[in-house]
């Protein structure tokens, strides 16, 4: 009875919406990523060019991750999508253990899906895009591109939690996440594929069972998340904390997490 009572005390919602977001963010992001490089369909002729076909992607992509965010689910589980980011949050004090992992299990859930659904809707051309693996750039070197990963995801997890210790700055979250997300997919997917999340990456090789060189994304993300976490420890020199666990807050969402300094609902 005991271990019944606490399965019902989890907070599920929260979880659901963590599998839905990621979901539905994937599924945007691959098929944008399909629809641009994808052979045989339109906008390889349209913008030969792949430069701004990768700004593209990288715009839709992040900015389905940023709409999400501003969602009432978003609003209601904090819209981090990234077990990364998620490790980040509980290293600072803003997640119970039992939150951390129910939130990477529903991202994994949620990264597998949208990419079975992106695969079932596009078929071939998904398949033709190499299932939209995240892989190293043709010709760097392979410390070149986990310090890339590294980078590039330490700079999103510190953007975050520079933006959510300050009153001013955190409303604005998501359209700084949107903005740097795309920047990053311009310029670095030719380096690393720009992944910064390791479910993002763990979903495509799944389906298409390839393993290569994907221990960078189980190491690199997951390390830059480390970084930032002790660079934002070193700059707040313990005069600023984090102030919510959620990239948008509003006070009428109930909040799960921990040693929130802003208006909210109690869970």
């Amino acid at each position: 009875m005991n271990t019944f009572t606490s399965w019902k005390t989890l907070n599920w919602s929260e979880y659901g919406a963590e599998v839905l977001g990621t979901a539905f963010n994937l599924f945007v992001g691959f098929s944008i990523i399909t629809f641009n490089f994808g052979k045989g369909l339109p906008m390889e002729r349209l913008i030969p060019a792949e430069s701004p076909r990768l700004l593209i992607n990288g715009l839709i992509f992040a900015g389905s991750g940023a709409l999400f965010a501003i969602s009432p689910l978003g609003k209601l589980s904090g819209a981090h999508l990234n077990p990364c980011l998620s490790m980040a949050f509980w290293l600072q004090g803003k997640m119970h253990k039992r939150d951390l992992l129910g939130y990477i299990i529903g991202q994994f859930i949620g990264a597998i899906f949208g990419t079975f659904l992106s695969f079932f809707l596009w078929r071939n051309y998904f398949v033709s895009t190499n299932y939209c693996i995240t892989s190293p750039g043709i010709g760097h070197p392979l410390w070149y591109v986990f310090l890339a990963e590294v980078f590039m995801t330490s700079l999103l997890v510190l953007s975050i939690f520079i933006f959510l210790s300050h009153h001013q700055l955190m409303r604005w979250t998501p359209l700084m996440v949107w903005l740097l997300v795309a920047t990053m997919v311009w310029l670095g997917v030719p380096i690393s594929g720009t992944s910064l999340n390791t479910a993002r990456s763990v979903g495509p090789a799944l389906l298409a069972w390839s393993w290569q060189d994907q221990w960078l994304y189980f190491l690199a993300p997951p390390l830059g998340a480390l970084v930032a976490v002790g660079v934002f420890r070193l700059i707040a020199m313990g005069e600023r904390e984090l102030l919510t666990g959620k990239l948008f807050h509003v006070p009428n969402y109930r909040c799960i997490f921990k040693n929130v300094k802003v208006p909210h609902l109690k869970k």
